[in-house]
């Protein structure tokens, strides 16, 4: 199998003003890094921008005015799932915007689809070491996360800690750092049409196809510690739980 010849970022953002430059200039670092290392791969970020009401929107802009790799698509979903799933149709379908030196498309062996979220913040390898465990034969790469210890419980973070143990092999699964080769994600459906887990579901439905997966923390991504949840049982939601679950313990 030839390499990765095209990587997509797929970032779903549903007013994330706050955080949303801070993910934007880690992952033009992250493609700069890939870039400077193979300087023929052509990479493309989506930003779905689904059912705004802040100035996402305008951030986002500002980053694709100065970045040609970045594209905008405006949605009206409220699921994470949809618009994953939309922002990685965009490219498979062919409807991203013509780049100069894009050349003829690849075939989908050699497209890798890497997804995160805009509250998080990527390491500069990001990308690079994902299309290296591709090269290796990977179909799909799960990082780690860890919250962002700025402004977070010190108790609540520590508590999180102990339960999700960050190493090569981990158990975990999060759509803020999952890669996944296009060839993989078609024939296993994509991302389904949900308002959150739409990650645990791919991974599952890549598990029952037989691909190969590898589970990393060579890529650790950093995420915000927040609990106001923006998906129903996502992170933030998972957070204010252990959260309440500490706060009993201590009543106790």
């Amino acid at each position: 199998m030839d390499g990765i010849a095209q990587v997509a970022v797929v970032i779903p953002v549903h007013n994330e003003e706050p955080h949303l430059a801070r993910a934007l200039a880690a992952v033009s670092a992250a493609a700069d890094a890939l870039q400077d290392s193979q300087a023929d791969t052509d990479i493309a970020v989506v930003v779905v921008l689904d059912s705004c009401t802040d100035g996402s929107g305008t951030v986002a802009a500002r980053f694709a005015a100065a970045d040609r790799r970045i594209t905008l698509l405006p949605v009206a979903f409220r699921s994470v799932g949809r618009s994953r799933r939309a922002g990685i149709n965009l490219l498979l379908t062919g409807r991203l915007p013509d780049r100069a030196g894009a050349g003829r498309p690849p075939t989908a062996e050699r497209v890798w689809l890497a997804n995160t979220d805009a509250d998080s913040c990527v390491p500069e390898n990001w990308l690079l070491r994902q299309v290296e465990l591709a090269d290796l034969g990977a179909d799909a790469v799960l990082g780690t996360v860890e919250p962002d210890p700025e402004g977070m419980d010190s108790e609540l973070l520590r508590r999180w800690h102990a339960r999700h143990p960050l190493g090569e092999g981990h158990p975990h699964v999060y759509g803020a750092n999952f890669g996944v080769r296009a060839s993989a994600y078609i024939r296993a459906g994509g991302f389904p049409r949900q308002r959150s887990q739409e990650d645990r579901a791919l991974a599952a439905r890549l598990r029952r196809h037989g691909y190969r997966i590898t589970s990393t923390d060579t890529v650790r991504v950093v995420t915000s510690g927040r609990t106001e949840a923006r998906a129903p049982q996502g992170f933030g939601a998972y957070l204010l739980a252990l959260g309440m679950e500490s706060a009993v313990a201590f009543e106790r």
